[in-house]
């Protein structure tokens, strides 16, 4: 299995200051160090190119090493193709779930771009709507937004 590195902000792929630290929604998340003004880019999601079939297997590979699902920073291009952000990723694969995000992806030539929905003030964190498909194993929400719709699946 490929090496995971540590987690930590590129700055060849973030356009603005951006931290990564603890986060109230999970574990680590990204924070930032600055106001960013809406609808600029924040951040490009990266990561090691993979086929959905090595995809499967890379997280079939983390199941069996440890016994338990462990998390995989995994963003689908497609049905064929998808970025693996624990492998050469910019920090985006920290960015947390919100059903009521400050951030929108836009998949541009080849590029995974996080783009700011709002205006979002310095220390706040930066998250994203994960949107996983409705079909796919169903995981509970811990985003706090008024709006939470319990799952970071998306409704059917």
């Amino acid at each position: 299995m490929t090496e995971r590195k540590h987690p930590r902000i590129d700055g060849r792929f973030a356009c603005f200051r951006l931290r990564l630290g603890r986060s109230g929604i999970a574990g680590t998340g990204v924070f930032a160090l600055e106001e960013i003004p809406r609808g600029l880019k924040v951040i490009e999601y990266t990561g090691e190119l993979l086929t959905r079939q090595r995809l499967r297997r890379r997280a079939e590979q983390s199941l069996r090493a440890s016994g338990r699902a462990q998390h995989i920073s995994i963003f689908l291009f497609n049905s064929y193709r998808g970025l693996d952000g624990d492998v050469g990723g910019s920090g985006a694969e920290k960015v947390n779930h919100s059903c009521d995000p400050n951030t929108a992806v836009r998949k541009i030539r080849g590029h995974i771009l996080y783009f700011s929905k709002r205006r979002i003030r310095k220390g706040e964190e930066v998250t994203i709507d994960y949107r996983l498909h409705p079909a796919a194993v169903r995981i509970a929400c811990r985003c706090g937004a008024a709006n939470c719709r319990g799952t970071i699946n998306r409704k059917a």
